[in-house]
């Protein structure tokens, strides 16, 4: 009984989201392409209450899963052994990749050095961190898949 009381409120306030964001959005066509592009007064009174309900939208979205994710987690002690032992194994390939990346200079086609691309630039380095992480999680999903394909090849 507790749960169909439940659907109908969230029923509703989809509802209600939905009927205001579909408002928003006729306030900005009946405005018309032209005047937006145009006419910054227009386009401040009509596309910016749409860009800021669609952003606390999503930032409701997002803290409600964190919410709910982290409270699941918490009342599975079991689950949450599992999840923190995967961050840390994905905190040890990542120091892992730190220690590949490098800080060298940046240079574009023409052989000049591009903005912040400096020697020694900690912004280097944090790229060359997220390339190098998305190699080793890439081969390691690759590895994953081979390994099942295999797996299932024999099994047949």
């Amino acid at each position: 009984m507790k749960d169909n009381k439940i659907s109908k409120i969230i029923t509703y306030v989809i509802t209600a989201l939905s009927l205001i964001g579909i408002i928003l959005l006729v306030r900005v066509l009946m405005a018309g392409e032209e005047t937006v592009k145009s006419d910054v007064d227009v386009a401040n009174k009509v596309v910016s209450p749409l860009v800021y309900f669609s952003q606390y939208l999503l930032y409701f979205s997002v803290g409600i899963t964190l919410f709910l994710s982290l409270s699941g987690l918490f009342k599975n002690p079991e689950s949450l052994k599992k999840t923190l032992l995967s961050l840390g194994v994905l905190g040890l390939l990542f120091l892992g990749a730190y220690g590949l990346s490098d800080s060298n200079v940046v240079l574009d086609n023409a052989d000049f050095i591009l903005a912040g691309g400096e020697e020694g630039s900690s912004t280097n380095r944090i790229v060359g961190t997220g390339i190098w992480f998305s190699m080793i999680l890439g081969i390691i999903g690759l590895g994953f898949f081979v390994a099942d394909l295999v797996k299932g090849l024999i099994k047949s």
